[in-house]
């Protein structure tokens, strides 16, 4: 059945519009910001999916989108939040919400190929962008799993598939954001996230069904 683009609703939209933006799909960028803005969609919104994609795609990336967001919508006012302390407290926060038991292994696993980059996935990250206001971090989540569908990393969409869970999001509404992105192009690109969201399917449903060892 062919997806209307209209007839999502905002959160679909606002994770549609995150993957057009890292795409530079700058036609639908403009259509999905003009729905938005014709729905009177609130600009903190919309103005924080655009943002936080610097993290996925770059400054460069981040500025252009947010230069087609400035031609329907005003940007609102820069936040006064700028202490280290409370970016790093708020990130190991967010980040155990989103990997659980596996945030330790998590830690470790990047502290071992990159020291700075464990420090800045969880400062900078899940502390300052992930958990600025605006934007539940579930809805940052649904976000965030189709930038990783349309730029294809696996093992990223994998977690942020079971961080939403985590969250509180169903299969089936992650399914829709991947299927979504359908909607940014003439050939498919919701194929790769398909593939992963079966594989996260098909695992759960094997540990489920694992009998326990006594």
């Amino acid at each position: 059945m062919k997806i209307n683009l209209r007839n999502l609703n905002d959160g679909y939209l606002l994770a549609l519009l995150s993957a057009a933006a890292v795409l530079r799909k700058e036609e639908q960028i403009k259509i999905i910001l003009e729905i938005l803005k014709k729905r009177n969609t609130a600009a903190r919104k919309v103005y924080e999916s655009l943002l936080q994609t610097y993290l996925f795609a770059g400054y460069p990336s981040a500025i252009e989108s947010l230069k087609h967001f400035a031609a329907y919508f005003t940007a609102p006012a820069a936040s006064s939040e700028k202490n280290v302390f409370d970016f790093s407290a708020r990130g190991e926060t967010n980040c155990r919400k989103i990997y659980g038991e596996k945030y330790e292994k998590l830690i470790s696993n990047i502290g071992g190929i990159s020291p700075d980059l464990s420090d800045w996935l969880v400062c900078e990250g899940y502390g300052k962008v992930l958990g600025r206001r605006g934007l539940s971090l579930m809805e940052r989540e649904l976000c965030v799993i189709s930038i990783l569908t349309v730029t294809k990393f696996e093992n990223q969409l994998y977690s942020h598939i079971n961080g939403g869970v985590r969250l509180g999001l169903n299969l089936n509404e992650i399914e829709k954001v991947i299927k979504n992105v359908d909607l940014l192009g003439k050939r498919s690109l919701s194929g790769f996230g398909l593939k992963v969201l079966n594989n996260y399917r098909e695992r759960k449903k094997g540990a489920v069904n694992k009998t326990p060892v006594e």
